[in-house]
C-alpha cells in the first residue's frame, strides 16, 4: 500500500529475468513466501500470503507447497490477506490486512491456488527492488520488480532485466497460480526470441544498463 498520498494503490514495474542476479545473492535476508489465491479473474485477486524470514529453500521444482507449510509451520512469521484490482499503466489497487499466522496457514492448506517463491530485496541506485525466484510448477521463472510510492518513471533498468512484463497478465502471481509458467515456458522463450525485448515507453525515459559480464 502506498504511503505517499495515493491510498490503497501500488505503483510498480515488472521484468522477466533469465537468472538470479549476483546482486540479489549478496543480500542477507531473503524471504520464503507461500501464497494462495481464492479469486483470480480478469485482473482481480484475493490472496493469502505467509512468509518466513528464517527459511530459504532450494526451489528445485520438486517442492510441494502443502508439505512446506507443514514442515516449516513454526518458521512462518507473517501472514496477510490482500485484495487486488487490475493493473492499469503500472498502477494497481491493493488493500492488505495482517492476520494471525496460524489462521492463515490453515486457510492456505484448505484451499486456493498456491505458488511458492524465494524473494530477495536489494537497493539499486535510489530504488528498492525485489527479485522473486519461483519454485514448483512455475520453475524456472525469475521476476524483478521495482515499486515506488508514486508512478515508476524515468527508471534505470538493471542489466539483468531481459524484457518488461508490467502489462503482461500471464506473469501476474494470480495467473501463475492457475496457469504455471512451467507449462508455457518454451512458448514464451520462442516468443521472446522472435519479438525481442521491449520496455514500456509511457513512463518517461528508460535508462538501460549494459550487461558487462
Amino acid at each position: 500500500m502506498s504511503d505517499c498520498g495515493f491510498g490503497d494503490f501500488e505503483f510498480e514495474r515488472r521484468f522477466f529475468v533469465d537468472s538470479l542476479p549476483a546482486a540479489a545473492l549478496a543480500e542477507p535476508d531473503p524471504v520464503l513466501i507461500v501464497q494462495s489465491y481464492y479469486l483470480a479473474a480478469e485482473g482481480y485477486a484475493m490472496r493469502l500470503r505467509v512468509q518466513s524470514s528464517t527459511v530459504l529453500l532450494d526451489l528445485d521444482g520438486t517442492e510441494d507447497e502443502l508439505q512446506v507449510l507443514g514442515d516449516f509451520a513454526s518458521e512462518f512469521d507473517f501472514c496477510a490477506m490482500t485484495v487486488k484490482g487490475p493493473m492499469v499503466g503500472g498502477t494497481r489497487y491493493e488493500a492488505e490486512r495482517e492476520i494471525d499466522v496460524s489462521v492463515g496457514l490453515e486457510m492456505i492448506r484448505l484451499g486456493g491456488a498456491r505458488i511458492i517463491k524465494n524473494r530477495y530485496a536489494l537497493w539499486l541506485g535510489g530504488d528498492g527492488w525485489v527479485v522473486d525466484v519461483f519454485g514448483g510448477a512455475n520453475r524456472p521463472l525469475v521476476v524483478a520488480e521495482c515499486e515506488r510510492g508514486g508512478p515508476v518513471t524515468d527508471l534505470t533498468v538493471p542489466a539483468f532485466c531481459v524484457t518488461e512484463i508490467t502489462d503482461d497478465r500471464r506473469f501476474s502471481n494470480e495467473s501463475l497460480s492457475t496457469t504455471p509458467y512451467g507449462t508455457w515456458a518454451g512458448e514464451y522463450e520462442r516468443e521472446l526470441t522472435e519479438r525481442g525485448p521491449r520496455f514500456l515507453q509511457g513512463f518517461g525515459h528508460n535508462t538501460l544498463e549494459t550487461d558487462t559480464r
